[in-house]
């Protein structure tokens, strides 16, 4: 079993490229000075998300990404993270960019989050979108 996995929740998606996807991970966390464990990505609803994020977080509102840390040593990756494919599409209009670089951006985002890069202050926010960038730049496919 890959070490990253990919499912539905709620909602009928299927990954483009999921070995690629999977090597870019990988490879994004192993840069990071990271080892790889387990990581399962599940692509779900907004209501999906909205609920996780009432229970757990304690948030009323609505969220294209949320993350689990579940590592028990450090360095080491273990979590879950939740995408709603459907902020995925209504961010990827707004922002002009193809569904497929936005959800991208947000698996990354996701995976950034694990390795240690926060997004809760204008300066770490601005870090991590230079990191996303830059880990986006290093893709080998597209679609």
């Amino acid at each position: 079993m890959p070490a990253i996995q990919f499912f539905e929740e709620d909602i009928a998606y299927k990954l483009k490229n999921k070995i690629a996807v999977r090597q870019w991970i990988t490879d994004t966390i192993q840069a990071e000075g990271y080892k790889l464990k387990e990581l399962t990505y599940i692509f779900c609803t907004d209501e999906y998300l909205l609920q996780i994020n009432q229970q757990y977080l304690d948030h009323d509102t609505y969220t294209d990404i949320i993350t689990f840390d579940n590592s028990e040593k450090e360095k080491v990756i273990v979590g879950d993270i939740f995408i709603s494919i459907e902020r995925i599409r209504e961010n990827a209009g707004k922002f002009s960019l193809t569904e497929t670089d936005e959800l991208h951006r947000v698996i990354i985002h996701g995976a950034l989050h694990l390795v240690g890069y926060t997004d809760k202050t204008p300066a770490d926010k601005k870090k991590m979108t230079l990191k996303e960038d830059f880990y986006l730049n290093k893709r080998s496919f597209n679609n």
